[in-house]
């Protein structure tokens, strides 16, 4: 059961490394911080699904983890369609420009990246229970 268990530590350290981000993007007091904090903690959380359901063919395999993630959870689509579309903005702030986000699409990105940081832990937890016997950080939000 080697792989089992590598495998449950790769879904609880890549569901922690999400809330790890989750809490960065909370305390972040710039737009383009909280968004990059968000937008990651999102593409930890679609890697512990991938992570967990995976089994996907090398041979013309999906590039991104949000092609990943409609191979192995199609009920994800909108959720990985969503973050995509984000990756582009993404880039730019770590390119340095940080005014193309807007407080408020920062503060959109934050909440739809905790919403699918749970429904992401539920998924994965379905197929790997061993992996949620870490601890959940609690996350905040700083007002």
């Amino acid at each position: 059961m080697m792989g089992a268990e590598v495998t449950d530590m790769t879904v609880a350290q890549l569901l922690a490394r999400a809330d790890t981000e989750l809490l960065a993007a909370q305390f972040s007091g710039e737009a383009w911080e909280r968004f990059t904090h968000a937008h990651l903690a999102a593409v930890r959380a679609a890697a512990a699904v991938v992570a967990a359901r995976g089994r996907l063919s090398r041979r013309g395999a999906p590039r991104t983890v949000w092609e990943m993630l409609v191979t192995v959870a199609p009920e994800m689509s909108r959720w990985a369609a969503l973050f995509a579309d984000g990756a582009r903005l993404r880039a730019a702030l770590e390119a340095g420009r940080f005014d193309a986000v807007s407080a408020a699409r920062a503060d959109q990105a934050l909440c739809d990246a905790e919403d699918f940081v749970d429904d992401a832990r539920a998924a994965a937890l379905d197929e790997w229970p061993g992996a949620g016997s870490s601890s959940r950080m609690l996350t905040v939000r700083a007002s």
